[in-house]
């Protein structure tokens, strides 16, 4: 079944849909499996957990350590922003969650290569739907080369961009913990190429500015 987990609602500064728009867009999708993954911040989960009936919701966030963005997904509370990348992961897994490495190979807020190879990651995404399709190819070699097990999202900031990349998850998942285990486990495959290069870079145009208008300072 499809899984969109990474997925930025009004509860991130530069998201641009609600909880309800999102949980209506993924019914309309098909989409059965959902994370809320904003940035530093788990506000929306509990809104998520709420209206998605019938859904699996998994409480997530996208926190801004010091060498990039890392999902947390399945924690149990929110895990600070501006830690370094080990002790990020540390508390992620005591909060009960995984730790995946997104869109590693993104300027400004990707963790890059070393970043990935050095610590302790469960999984990496390799489909995301607001990346580049050449850096979804390399995340998904260092992936393979690493023997980390892989995951899809679309990245998805307003609703036209929900289910651009995904996570196929197995239809015996029934639970938030089923699909985290499934995870750990190597059985999800991603599924999704990332943007054209045209598309790619007026997306890292807006995002560039951005992070200027930000001081350089990562979400």
């Amino acid at each position: 079944m499809k899984a969109d987990l990474h997925v930025h609602s009004t509860h991130s500064d530069d998201g641009h849909q609600t909880i309800e728009e999102i949980i209506d867009r993924c019914r309309q999708l098909d989409i059965r499996v959902l994370a809320i993954t904003d940035h530093n911040d788990m506000g929306g989960c509990e809104e998520a957990m709420r209206l998605g009936e019938g859904m699996i919701v998994i409480p997530g966030i996208e926190i801004s350590s010091k060498g990039g963005h890392i999902l947390g997904l399945g924690l149990d509370r929110p895990v600070p922003r501006g830690l370094e990348v080990a002790e990020t992961i540390r508390q992620i897994h005591e909060a009960g969650g995984i730790a995946i490495a997104p869109h590693p190979y993104r300027m400004s807020t990707g963790l890059g290569e070393n970043n990935v190879r050095d610590n302790d990651f469960d999984a990496i995404e390799v489909a995301n739907g607001r990346s580049r399709r050449g850096g979804n190819r390399a995340a998904k070699a260092l992936a393979e080369e690493l023997r980390l097990p892989v995951m899809g999202g679309s990245d998805a900031h307003d609703q036209r961009s929900l289910g651009r990349a995904l996570t196929e998850v197995p239809d015996d998942c029934r639970t938030a913990s089923e699909v985290i285990t499934a995870i750990k486990t190597g059985r999800c495959k991603a599924i999704g190429a990332g943007q054209s290069s045209t598309r790619s870079l007026s997306s890292a145009i807006m995002s560039t500015s951005r992070w200027f208008r930000r001081g350089l300072k990562r979400m």
